[in-house]
C-alpha cells in the first residue's frame, strides 16, 4: 500500500500571557531551523477564542521522510541545548496534541 502525504496539525498552549512571546520565537527561531533542517511549515496561527492557543502545520511526503526529519530537527545539538529548553519555558509541553490528516481527493492542500 502506498503511504500518502500527510499533514501533522499542532495544537498548543502557551503558559498563559505568553503567547506573543511563544510567536515571536516561532517565527524567528523555531520554524526558520525547521525549515533549514528540511521541514516543511505550511502554516502557524493563533486561537482567536484561546488567548493562550496556538496551531501550525508541517508536510512530510510520507512516513519515512518525517521519521529522517524528525532526527535532523530534535536530536540536533542546537534543538537539545538551546531551542528544546526555550520551548519547554514557553509551553505546556504536557498539553500539546497532534493530528495526522491526509488531504481528501479534492483538497486544495494535496
Amino acid at each position: 500500500m502506498e503511504q500518502l502525504m500527510f499533514y501533522e496539525i499542532r495544537r498548543y498552549q502557551t503558559r498563559p500571557g505568553r503567547r506573543d512571546d511563544w510567536v515571536r520565537y516561532m517565527e524567528e527561531v523555531v520554524i526558520p531551523f525547521q525549515v533549514q533542517q528540511g521541514m516543511s511549515v505550511t502554516a502557524s496561527f493563533v486561537d482567536e477564542e484561546d488567548p493562550d492557543g496556538y496551531v501550525w502545520i508541517r508536510r512530510f511526503a510520507d512516513e519515512e521522510e518525517r521519521i529522517a526529519l524528525y532526527a535532523n530537527v530534535y536530536e540536533s545539538e542546537r534543538w537539545q541545548q538551546e531551542i528544546g529548553p526555550a520551548v519547554r519555558e514557553l509551553l505546556l509541553v504536557d498539553q500539546i496534541k497532534v493530528t495526522r490528516a491526509v488531504p481528501t481527493a479534492v483538497s486544495g492542500l494535496r
